[in-house]
């Protein structure tokens, strides 16, 4: 899978899509430590951006977005068009982080099929 062939948009600038081969999807949930916990509630008495819960929101989306690519490689896909992230408390402290979009294979505009991996 290119990464420079995963998008939001609904098709790809001059390519073509030739089979659509289904949803794909990676899922993550994530929890900050007893001490990261300590550690952001210290953070969020001055303001601004608290950089410990930030690093973690990245670190479950990469997560989760290469675990989306890895299905759409199972599935043959050379590309992802209409991703995109959701989140959810599922309790108190448990984040779960959505990656989701349609994986397709997809030429370009010479005809041409980029490879999978």
């Amino acid at each position: 899978m290119q990464r420079n062939l995963i998008t939001s948009a609904l098709e790809l600038p001059e390519h073509r899509v030739l089979k659509n081969l289904g949803i794909v999807r990676g899922i993550t949930v994530r929890s900050r430590s007893v001490v990261g916990n300590f550690l952001g509630g210290i953070q969020s008495l001055f303001g601004g951006n608290i950089t410990i819960y930030t690093q973690l929101c990245e670190q479950a989306r990469i997560e989760a977005f290469n675990l989306m690519c890895r299905d759409a490689d199972r599935l043959g896909a050379n590309a992802i068009i209409c991703m995109r992230y959701d989140a959810t408390e599922v309790m108190p402290g448990l984040t779960e982080v959505l990656c989701y979009g349609t994986a397709v294979r997809v030429s370009d505009a010479s005809g041409a099929v980029p490879p999978v991996a």
